[in-house]
């Protein structure tokens, strides 16, 4: 099996296309250091970015003339704006979209009132195709080029999304949903049939183009023994696959689990015993993990895909990735959707730097904005794919106004007087949203803009 990522064949498209902006992405990971001590940032202003075949095939200052053979390519003018890496969402629900913003209950009520009703509809093939585009259209609309997504139990609504993706030859990961107890009729699978389907899907779509299977386990008390057992044994015969789930993510949460798998150490080692924690598993949330699990993350390569947003709003716990990031562990960020309340992954940033504050440390726009770019694909191991603007990488971008509202373009003035480049970021960042995104590119080829963007 060819890992993703992996040998990419060249976008069908070979147009030209020159971007000019301010360029703005990151070489490596800043760390939590204060603002004007993080490294790895990298900033060019009044630059063109050449896209040639899908592709980022040059940035250069603007004073620079463009080779002859590039006079006649297409200009898109956004001087004065930002052209940034598209963001990398590594955890989200697509039939969430249809529960985002409900009322009144915490994680296990949720899940039972608001989501499986909704995910039951998925059944309907109609149902997911028109999720599917409805869901990816969304992520666009919010500068993500790239996510890790649960579908529902259904194989039809892991095959909705791989045909959405592919014809538009976006980066995705999703599989099939695995949930054989504790869920309703229309949600439950068997262990046998399910592996049927995940081997399908792997060997009709993983490695197809863009396109990379997970290995999707609910969560541990939606899954018997057996089916984890089949799930792990998938992703040690499935190498280049990804393994997908939750943990730890609400304190009943975990108490039930361990009510359920009383000969396990912890809720993660659920998972670990049978082989499902590798470099190339996206666990969700993470919150009330241990010293001994955090050792096992890092010493796996797994990352927690943290959920600031939906966190907050189910009223799950408090995320220390300070205490994470000392011990090891890969974090990336992620809108979960529909626990969380927006796709916009500049809203999760801002929520993220009010959880950390609640515990003493200050979030750096540096470290957001790297974590939702190349530290995500470093983790996902696209880091040679997605999350640079750098030659050779994929044309997967997205292009910014700094303000679009009388006092964030105040605001933005007086940071931008200051000459501190990190000030003025982290007013974009904490004022702005979907509404600041002028457009996006996936594979050099427009997928959403704005009138302003004309």
């Amino acid at each position: 099996m060819t890992p993703a990522g992996s040998d990419l064949p060249p976008p069908a498209s070979v147009e030209r296309l020159v971007l000019w902006g301010d360029v703005l992405d990151f070489s490596d990971d800043p760390g939590f250091a204060s603002p004007k001590e993080a490294k790895g940032m990298r900033w060019r202003p009044d630059h063109a970015v050449l896209i040639e075949g899908g592709r980022v095939l040059a940035v250069q200052p603007r004073g620079k003339a463009l080779a002859a053979d590039w006079q006649e390519a297409p200009v898109q003018d956004h001087r004065g704006r930002l052209i940034m890496p598209g963001f990398i969402d590594t955890h989200v629900h697509c039939p969430q979209l249809d529960v985002i913003a409900s009322f009144g209950t915490a994680l296990l009520d949720w899940l039972n009132t608001y989501t499986f009703p909704a995910e039951r509809r998925y059944a309907d093939p109609a149902v997911s195709k028109d999720g599917a585009r409805r869901f990816l259209k969304a992520l666009w609309a919010h500068g993500t080029t790239t996510a890790v997504v649960f579908p529902t139990v259904h194989k039809v609504s892991a095959e909705a999304l791989f045909e959405e993706a592919d014809a538009n030859a976006m980066r995705l990961v999703t599989g099939k949903v695995l949930m054989n107890r504790h869920a309703p009729e229309g949600l439950r699978d068997d262990v046998a049939q399910a592996e049927r389907d995940c081997v399908d899907l792997i060997d009709r779509w993983h490695g197809k183009g863009r396109q990379a299977f997970a290995v999707t386990v609910r969560f541990a008390p939606t899954s018997t023994p057996e089916q984890l057992m089949m799930a792990g044994q998938l992703c040690q015969t499935y190498a280049g696959t990804y393994m997908q789930t939750h943990v730890a993510e609400n304190q009943d949460e975990v108490r039930w689990v361990a009510s359920l798998f009383p000969d396990a150490r912890s809720y993660l080692d659920v998972y670990d015993r049978d082989g499902l924690i590798g470099p190339r598993a996206v666990l969700a949330h993470g919150i009330w993990l241990d010293d001994k699990d955090r050792a096992v993350l890092r010493e796996r390569g797994a990352q927690i895909a943290h959920s600031p947003s939906s966190n907050l709003f189910l009223g799950s716990g408090l995320f220390d990735w300070a205490q994470a990031q000392r011990e090891g562990v890969n974090v990336s960020l992620a809108s979960d959707v529909g626990g969380g309340t927006s796709l916009s992954m500049l809203r999760n940033m801002a929520d993220a730097y009010k959880i950390q504050a609640l515990q003493g440390t200050r979030l750096t726009a540096w470290k957001a904005l790297y974590t939702a770019t190349l530290g995500a694909a470093r983790h996902l191991g696209l880091a040679d794919e997605i999350g640079r603007v750098e030659p050779g990488c994929m044309a997967d971008l997205a292009i910014w106004d700094w303000a679009v509202s009388d006092v964030a373009a105040h605001r933005d003035q007086l940071a931008q007087a200051s000459g501190d480049l990190h000030e003025r970021l982290f007013v974009w960042m904490t004022l702005g949203d979907e509404r600041n995104l002028v457009g996006t590119l996936i594979a050099g080829q427009t997928v959403y803009k704005t009138r302003a963007a004309a």
